[in-house]
């Protein structure tokens, strides 16, 4: 079986794990802090079925409706998790400013933090797990998923301390006020998940990689292989980089010799890249192509080939 669908099945078991074990901790001890937990828990089964089905619907393959494939329905996925996630947090505000309002009723509270710590030592290991296979395939469905369960982690970490403080001293306000500091911190983690969503649907080009493709294709120009270059544009969706842009070659260069020194650039730009699968679409010009062109010939802005070529790190 694939990693990554393996990956995706133990995190919707483990989610089920999570969600059963953390409302049991919530009916045993009454807690505030714990039922944000679980209500976190609750979001993050949803999300972890959705984002299931959104790997599933990535791997399909290109279509006549879908010519660049199904790989942006992943940043869709997070997207619609850090909402989700958004949405809880507001659930546990609401039920931990009535607690505090009208004061809490705790029972139990060793056996909670009993039940709580167990989950999350499992937790801890799951979220490393998943962002390690989702960077070594560069799926950001995984890696989202995983920075999740990492939240949900350090959600029931921070439930522990608040509900050992209210066990040890008696200060039972501390548990409400616990639960909406872990709703503020999940708040957090919503946003930045969704502003990467709209990242990703944006198609924001990453300018690592921007400076990286210039200063190849600088480096092929400086060599004679090209007269020149400019319209260079590149995406990437999940392990997939597009990249295009326009070579100038001499006017009387052969369209095999020409072809063959394309390729040579193409390869050079896909070792950018040696985790993915790059696909380079050039387009061969003459040196004056503006002649070459017709009458009324406008070429689309091209932003990305000002952009100075600097000698950045490779990612």
């Amino acid at each position: 079986m694939d990693p990554r669908r393996r990956a995706m099945r133990l995190s919707l078991a483990v989610s089920f794990l999570m969600l059963v074990g953390k409302l049991t901790a919530y009916f045993i001890t009454g807690s505030a802090a714990i039922f944000s937990d679980a209500a976190e828990s609750v979001v993050h089964l949803l999300a972890t079925a959705f984002v299931g089905f959104s790997l599933w619907y990535a791997f399909q393959p290109p279509d006549t409706g879908h010519p660049y494939g199904h790989g942006k329905i992943a940043y869709f996925s997070s997207g619609f998790e850090g909402l989700l996630i958004i949405v809880a947090a507001v659930t546990i505000v609401y039920t931990a400013v009535g607690d505090l309002v009208l004061g809490p009723s705790l029972a139990r509270l060793d056996t909670g933090l009993l039940i709580l710590g167990g989950l999350t030592v499992v937790n801890f290991a799951l979220g490393m797990y998943l962002i390690r296979i989702g960077r070594a395939y560069n799926n950001i469905v995984l890696v989202s998923n995983g920075q999740h369960v990492l939240t949900d982690m350090w959600t029931s970490i921070g439930v522990l301390v608040g509900i050992a403080l209210v066990w040890l001293t008696g200060f039972v306000w501390l548990d409400p006020i616990m639960a909406i500091l872990v709703a503020f911190n999940i708040m957090w983690m919503g946003f930045r998940l969704m502003r990467r969503s709209f990242s990703g649907l944006m198609e924001r080009a990453d300018e690592t990689y921007t400076s990286l493709m210039l200063q190849t294709l600088e480096h092929a120009r400086e060599e004679g292989i090209i007269s020149n270059y400019h319209q260079l544009r590149h995406r990437q969706v999940h392990d997939q980089v597009w990249v295009e842009y326009h070579l100038l070659f001499p006017e009387d260069l052969s369209i095999t010799e020409a072809h063959e020194r394309s390729h040579r650039v193409e390869d050079r730009i896909a070792g950018l890249f040696p985790k993915d699968e790059v696909f380079v679409t050039a387009h061969l010009e003459p040196d004056h192509h503006e002649i070459a062109h017709p009458a009324g010939h406008a070429e689309p802005s091209d932003p990305l080939t000002d952009v100075s070529v600097s000698n950045p790190s490779s990612p």
